[in-house]
């Protein structure tokens, strides 16, 4: 009976998280980018600020200082979490996302040898490379979103909100 009532809870799981596997890495790559945007608007929180307003520095030739710089990149990526999270507006988040990302993998080419001195990556490297996860992650979401993997995504109504709160 034990082992019946094992395969029928392991079953019925799988059968859950099959149906809700992209909802689930949606809701899940939206919190991780409201958190990482939320910490970016105090100063000193997110470990990643140095690096992105020197990014932003070189990718505006400095038009765009630190700190605005670093206002800006916490602006997008609450944004692009929050539509994650919801579905609301998702596919505006995912072609928000998709732009970004020019400037979150552009340290893996201005400062390579900043962020992987002597071969081996620093926390900042590290923190650049487990981006490119996050944007094989948005990759399957967008499948979804846009119907290219031939599923049928359905923007949230206000009643299926008021129904998950």
């Amino acid at each position: 009976m034990s082992i019946s009532l094992d395969t029928r809870l392991v079953r019925t799981a799988g059968n859950w998280v099959s149906r809700h596997n992209v909802d689930i890495l949606r809701i899940s790559l939206g919190l991780i980018f409201l958190g990482f945007g939320l910490l970016k608007f105090f100063p000193g929180a997110s470990p990643a600020e140095a690096l992105v307003a020197r990014t932003v520095d070189a990718l505006t030739f400095g038009m765009i200082d630190g700190r605005n710089a670093v206002l800006m990149t916490a602006g997008l990526e609450t944004f692009i979490g929050l539509t994650l999270i919801t579905g609301l507006l998702l596919r505006t988040g995912l072609l928000v996302l998709a732009v970004s990302l020019g400037g979150i993998m552009a340290p893996l080419v201005l400062f390579f040898t900043d962020l992987f001195p002597g071969g081996t990556p620093t926390i900042e490297g590290q923190y650049v490379l487990k981006d490119i996860v996050l944007a094989a992650a948005a990759l399957v979401i967008a499948s979804r979103a846009f119907n290219l993997d031939g599923s049928q995504y359905r923007q949230p109504s206000r009643s299926d909100m008021i129904k998950a709160a």
